[in-house]
């Protein structure tokens, strides 16, 4: 059974907020002139071991549609790693994923 066809109070909360959030921020938005370029660029990084406790690192990303901001995101890693080399891979990783998953949004308009 889907959420769509059955959503639980958490769902409708959720959505809720959303719609709250859309209807205080209606006059914002991202707006991009016929000439913008609009080349869809990442970048990655990582804290190698930043956590002393666990010694995990927190990878983050940013992606950019021409000069605008539209993701970003960073997250303790589950597991340590045993260099900064692995590390930066992880890193990569996790924003080749995120990339991805734009290219194809982007492709579908």
């Amino acid at each position: 059974m889907s959420v769509t066809s059955a959503p639980k109070a958490s769902h409708i909360k959720a959505a809720h907020k959303v719609l709250h959030y859309l209807k205080g921020t209606i006059g914002l938005g991202i707006f991009y002139s016929a000439d913008s370029d609009l080349l869809l660029k990442g970048f990655s990084d990582v804290d190698w071991n930043s956590c002393a406790d666990t010694r995990r690192s927190t990878p983050g990303f940013c992606m950019f549609l021409g000069p605008s901001l539209i993701s970003w995101k960073s997250k303790k890693q589950q597991t340590s790693s045993h260099t900064s080399a692995e590390s930066e891979y992880q890193a990569m990783e996790f924003a080749v994923r995120e990339i991805t998953w734009l290219v194809n949004l982007l492709t579908e308009f």
